[in-house]
């Protein structure tokens, strides 16, 4: 990971950090017994419960990397820094889908923090890069695999 600008919201801070307080605190010291109890198995040339415990803590390990490079990178967007006249980083936007009369409510957040399934998506995303900066009731064309996808934009809040 470059030394990109991460771009996270206040809930997002707070989970990272709470993601990397607990792989400091307790994955770490979880894998370090799970590592001491394969070693007293014997050989560890052949013993799979060692070599799949070596391989977490690896993960932990590049995991708490990232996490910590991402803090270092982070900019915060406040709810005060959120623009309710045209959608930004942090708002809920709410949007018709033109062709079937759908509408659908999405969060704008850095990329970091994504979750489509949460209906947080990225600024990088088509949906996002098509409508950040855009006022309420404009209309956006989506480009799509399947096409292009015609959203107008409802509602923009905090």
């Amino acid at each position: 990971m470059s030394d990109k600008e991460i771009i996270l919201t206040q809930d997002g801070l707070r989970k990272l950090e709470e993601e990397l307080e607990n792989l400091k605190s307790v994955k770490r010291r979880e894998v370090a017994e799970r590592i001491k109890i394969a070693i007293g198995y014997g050989d560890i040339s052949e013993n799979s419960e060692y070599e799949d415990a070596k391989n977490e803590q690896a993960f932990i390990e590049g995991r708490v990397i990232t996490l910590e490079k991402m803090l270092r990178n982070a900019r915060i967007i406040n709810n005060d820094d959120i623009n309710t006249e045209t959608v930004s980083i942090g708002a809920t936007v709410t949007v018709e889908d033109l062709e079937y009369g759908d509408t659908m409510e999405y969060a704008i957040v850095g990329s970091a923090e994504s979750d489509p399934l949460q209906n947080k998506i990225s600024n990088e995303s088509p949906v996002g890069k098509a409508i950040l900066g855009k006022k309420r009731g404009t209309v956006v064309d989506v480009s799509v695999p399947a096409g292009i996808i015609q959203y107008k934009i409802v509602d923009i809040k905090k």
